[in-house]
């Protein structure tokens, strides 16, 4: 099963245990402070191949839900509280999420401020002046760009839900060379994600035409295709073909990159035979 602390928000899976909650039902899951409230998303399911996901506790009860909702509205004040005091300070940073410890498991109330700044930041008298505002243990952490637009979220420019924010869990890194081997502008406004950094989508296709070109003939190799012979001028990845300048009539020509890559155009000379040189069709070979 999947579920969400917060609604539309990251999805976490679960072993549903011995619970069987509907989607839309709030259910308990284990944390390292406590058990939380979570919506169930996805409603338990059978699959294979997966081990060590944490257990689901159970739906959550009135008692529950009542804290859950505490919970959120102080940390609703804790966050405006905090932009005021980063004003009532002058300190160059901005507030990007509030995270709230209610001391179940001993130690006291906590609150963690996540926030970004272009530099290191002196923060110890807002440290002090929240940790009376809130009553409260205050730890504040600085967050990148890449962090910042995964805990505001947001639509990326596909007109989705910006995927850090929704299943993306880890950050890989992205280069421009993967956007140069994907034939995409080279413009910072095309290629850029909504934190200012290359778009972490840029990857998720790169394996894909870094096989495609390792076995393709590069461009301008002359190469012989079902038309005629040709040269190579051009590459159409998804669909698994190359673009080919036929000699003799001078017009394109989409072809399957089997068809006129080496390997294949070996195969057909290996298996030409019969007196005069007439080849016999690839097709009849058994």
């Amino acid at each position: 099963m999947a579920v969400s602390f917060t609604r539309h928000g990251r999805l976490h899976y679960l072993d549903p245990g011995a619970c069987s909650p509907r989607v839309g039902e709030h259910v308990l899951v284990p944390t390292e402070t406590g058990p939380e409230v979570a919506e169930c998303i996805w409603a338990p399911q059978e699959v294979e191949g997966v081990d060590g996901l944490p257990v689901c506790l159970g739906r959550a009860d009135p008692t529950d839900l009542h804290r859950d909702e505490a919970n959120r509205a102080f940390v609703t004040t804790a966050r405006v509280a905090a932009r005021h005091a980063v004003r009532a300070v002058g300190l160059p940073m901005k507030i990007i999420g509030v995270d709230y410890l209610d001391g179940r498991q001993g130690g006291g109330r906590a609150v963690v401020v996540y926030f970004s700044a272009p530099g290191r930041v002196d923060f110890r008298e807002l440290v002090r002046l929240l940790a009376r505002t809130l009553d409260a243990r205050v730890e504040l952490r600085q967050v990148g760009a890449r962090d910042e637009a995964r805990l505001v979220g947001g639509i990326g420019p596909c007109g989705r839900e910006m995927c850090c924010s929704t299943f993306l869990k880890d950050f890989e890194p992205v280069t421009v060379r993967m956007a140069k081997e994907q034939d995409l502008p080279l413009n910072p406004l095309k290629i850029s994600g909504a934190c200012g950094r290359l778009m972490c989508c840029l990857k998720y296709e790169h394996p894909l035409y870094e096989a495609f070109h390792a076995a393709a003939p590069s461009l301008g190799e002359r190469v012989d295709t079902p038309d005629g012979p040709g040269a190579v001028v051009g590459y159409n990845v998804p669909s698994d073909s190359v673009v080919v300048r036929i000699a003799e009539t001078g017009r394109r020509s989409a072809c399957p990159r089997a068809s006129v890559c080496p390997s294949h155009q070996a195969y057909r000379q290996m298996h030409t035979s019969g007196s005069g040189g007439a080849p016999v069709p690839v097709d009849s070979q058994p």
